[in-house]
């Protein structure tokens, strides 16, 4: 390192320790966060140093990330994405691909997916001109069951697509097995979940493919950024396709003849010879990240199981808080899973003397900040209303989900004190209205 870079290496530190916030938290005035990225001096200079390199496009920190991650997560293969939202697109759109032959997706097919969740799970289905089929989940869990989904299974289901809830794995294991009965894909949407398990086994290792999200309220962040990851090689290959314009070449940007035939390939109609570097085997995308965001992502990867334990124990001591509230549905762990909590969610019973609104009204008033399950029932919304899609069963926890629920932080920056003072502030409100 040249002496320049590090000095302004070492300003940049000094920097990020005058930024701190050394203010005490004071109840009812300090904001309490549902969600949040933790950074620390090392990602502020770990920013700092790849923009001094000059590294704005995809580069040695993508390369270098994408291998650690998929080692993180027992995959064999990972694709740096620009969001978490993108990731899904590639995930869904790969299984299109002609590549797969007999086996590839095709407008009219049938993904099945839940009612209740965000809508970037659900939306790649329909921009590829799948038909979603739509099943409820559990209250408490807010998880769909294996007996549901294969309930959804019909002549034209071709695959599945599911989220684990709020870093709740859902029963992955049995839907893995349904796939493999009925030769189904299987997506795991593990935005939420990076760390948890499943009968000891990492979530997002059961899929064809999974996806993460590093937007700054996931486990690890990027700001932006997202993952695609699998373990077969051929849908790798097809999602970095898909991901990079459509090409057919596999060379890093600024590689050239890795595969010492750049000027030896004929395909579809073009003359023999045709540069590989600009042959395009698929209508795809230009959906990478940048170096800067993995140079990022590489600082917070070192801090991920840290991350995840606080996620645990923030959890846990909110669980714990409020066992035994009266008129509140709390949330419970997936039999035989260990999750990695994205929120703590609360449903109000129905029957409750108060409403969701006016407990959400009073945490929000003494600055606790408060999410909604996501889109709750995605059926009911405007933009999925004239969509086609498919209901099996009833989507009754999905409707109590869109009036009786939302959730709180757990996120690594939020104190025992700001834990408690949530606790405190629910046990208030419940005891003033029961």
């Amino acid at each position: 390192m040249s002496e320049h870079k590090a000095l302004v290496l070492d300003e940049v530190r000094k920097f990020h320790l005058e930024q701190q916030d050394a203010r005490p938290f004071v109840p009812g005035t300090t904001e309490i966060w549902p969600s949040g990225a933790v950074l620390d001096e090392d990602d502020r200079v770990a920013l700092v140093e790849a923009a001094l390199s000059m590294r704005i496009a995809a580069g040695p920190s993508s390369r270098t990330f994408e291998s650690q991650f998929a080692r993180k997560l027992k995959r064999r293969k990972a694709h740096l994405t620009n969001s978490g939202s993108s990731a899904n697109l590639l995930a869904v759109t790969a299984l299109t691909s002609h590549l797969l032959e007999e086996r590839r997706m095709r407008p009219g097919d049938e993904v099945i997916t839940v009612a209740a969740g965000f809508p970037t799970t659900v939306n790649p289905i329909l921009q590829n001109g799948l038909i979603p089929v739509f099943v409820d989940v559990d209250l408490k869990t807010y998880n769909t069951t294996a007996a549901r989904v294969e309930a959804a299974i019909g002549p034209k289901t071709r695959a599945i697509i599911i989220a684990h809830a709020l870093g709740n794995p859902f029963e992955v294991a049995e839907i893995a097995a349904l796939c493999e009965k009925h030769d189904l894909f299987l997506i795991e949407d593990n935005c939420d979940a990076v760390g948890a398990t499943y009968n000891g086994r990492l979530t997002g290792s059961f899929g064809d493919l999974s996806t993460t999200s590093f937007y700054p309220a996931h486990h690890l962040t990027m700001g932006e950024g997202g993952c695609v990851l699998t373990s077969n090689l051929a849908l790798a290959r097809i999602v970095e396709s898909l991901r990079d314009w459509g090409r057919d070449c596999w060379c890093e940007p600024g590689e050239s003849d890795k595969c010492l035939k750049r000027f030896k390939y004929q395909m579809g109609t073009l003359p023999d010879g045709y540069d590989h570097k600009y042959i395009f085997s698929h209508v795809g995308y230009n959906l990478k990240a940048t170096d800067l965001q993995a140079a990022l992502g590489l600082t917070q990867l070192a801090k991920l199981d840290g991350f995840i334990d606080a996620r645990k124990r923030n959890w846990r001591r909110l669980r714990e808080g409020l066992e035994g509230v009266p008129h509140l549905v709390l949330p419970e762990a997936t039999p035989n899973s260990d999750p990695s909590w994205f929120g703590f969610v609360i449903t109000v019973d129905p029957e409750a003397p108060f409403s969701r609104a006016a407990l959400v009204d009073f945490l929000e008033s003494r600055k606790i900040g408060t999410r909604r399950l996501f889109a709750g029932n995605l059926t009911r919304h405007p933009a999925y209303q004239d969509q086609p899609h498919r209901i099996v069963g009833d989507l009754t926890n999905s409707d109590i989900i869109t009036m009786q629920t939302f959730w709180v932080g757990v996120y690594p920056g939020l104190t025992d004190e700001m834990l408690d003072y949530i606790v405190e502030s629910v046990k208030d409100f419940v005891e003033a209205n029961s």
